[in-house]
């Protein structure tokens, strides 16, 4: 039978994403619960219910016929069991997908956010057409997703890939969350970038001025979001770090189109939206490290859906991996509901 609404919920490490989304992409309505990750399991997964129930309760809630989840990893995808994801440490293998199936009687299907975000923008969204799309979200962490002729390459067990972790430098002196030094994800994620700058920022108040009045004059505030505003002003320390994150970028990418050689490369997360102006670029930078000489022909692309992208993804998992019984159909129409401008 096919389902034409789908409850679609995006699980990350300070807020929960909830909303129907219909066969053609659109997010019909949505919700965001505060995520209480450093508290129990219990409490935590008390967040997650209250999202859906109020989700469920809603005219078009009552239309759902079954829930997709997008969650951080590592997670265990055939069994629904969430492993030791460094943003949830509430839950340490916790069955998850079973869990939400008995509470609320729906089929449930569980996967890594980063694969169900990029399963949206290669259905719906800026990889929309082409037939391999790597699909890379950057923000308070960085994810990776494959995805060839329309579903998610997720590996023998489930746990691929996990491009984030890719170690780049195994020297830094920074631990990643997931406790490898040198993580891409421990240099340029959000929380890493804002790292930086506050540490660049007390290295040289004169130089780091501009971005210390934009956090009020304290410097503990500065973030990732204060440095990319400074450096779209051309602030000259900006540009600086600016110019850094991009390197290290193009470096881990230009191993990245070695390895899978997609059609298409689609930029996502507040630090990848962030960082569109600069992304031609960084495109350019990643040939550098790159042996494939027809890699210059890889577009990178700029995420068409924004903050729902989890969500829509979560719902779209029910359109490549329904198990027998549940097919879902999808429509041709594209989802035009809380995308970027421009896009």
């Amino acid at each position: 039978m096919g389902h034409k609404f789908l409850l679609g919920v995006d699980i990350g490490g300070t807020k929960i994403a909830a909303g129907v989304v219909d066969d053609s992409g659109r997010v019909l309505n949505s919700l965001r619960v505060p995520m209480r990750a450093q508290e129990t399991a219990s409490i935590a997964t008390d967040c997650v219910h209250l999202a859906v129930k109020q989700v469920l309760a809603t005219p078009v809630g009552t239309k759902v016929a079954a829930i997709g989840i997008a969650s951080p990893g590592p997670l265990d995808q055939q069994s629904g069991i969430i492993l030791n994801a460094p943003n949830l440490p509430c839950w340490q293998n916790f069955p998850l997908r079973s869990e939400i199936e008995r509470e609320y009687g729906l089929p449930v299907l569980l996967e890594n956010d980063a694969n169900a975000a990029g399963l949206a923008e290669a259905l719906w969204g800026a990889g929309r057409g082409h037939a391999s799309v790597l699909y890379l979200t950057i923000g308070t962490g960085i994810g990776t997703a494959l995805i060839l002729d329309g579903a998610i390459y997720s590996g023998r067990t489930g746990a691929a890939p996990e491009g984030g972790h890719m170690t780049i430098d195994y020297r830094d002196p920074v631990i990643c969350g997931c406790g490898k030094p040198g993580c891409v994800e421990g240099m340029v994620s959000g929380p890493a970038i804002g790292a930086r700058v506050r540490w660049r920022v007390a290295e040289d108040l004169g130089r780091g001025e501009r971005m210390l009045a934009a956090a009020g004059g304290n410097a503990s505030a500065i973030t990732a979001e204060i440095l990319f505003q400074a450096a779209r002003s051309h602030d000259p320390l900006a540009l600086e770090i600016v110019d850094y994150v991009s390197d290290i970028l193009a470096v881990w990418l230009g191993n990245l189109l070695d390895i899978l050689e997609p059609h298409v490369v689609v930029i996502g997360g507040g630090v990848g939206s962030a960082l569109t102006f600069h992304l031609e670029d960084i495109r350019r930078r990643s040939l550098r490290w790159s042996l494939n000489s027809r890699s210059g022909e890889i577009p990178f692309l700029p995420a068409q859906y924004d903050v729902d992208a989890g969500m829509a993804g979560a719902a779209a998992l029910w359109l490549q991996n329904s198990p027998a019984g549940t097919e879902v159909k999808t429509s041709p129409a594209v989802g035009t509901l809380r995308r970027k401008e421009g896009n």
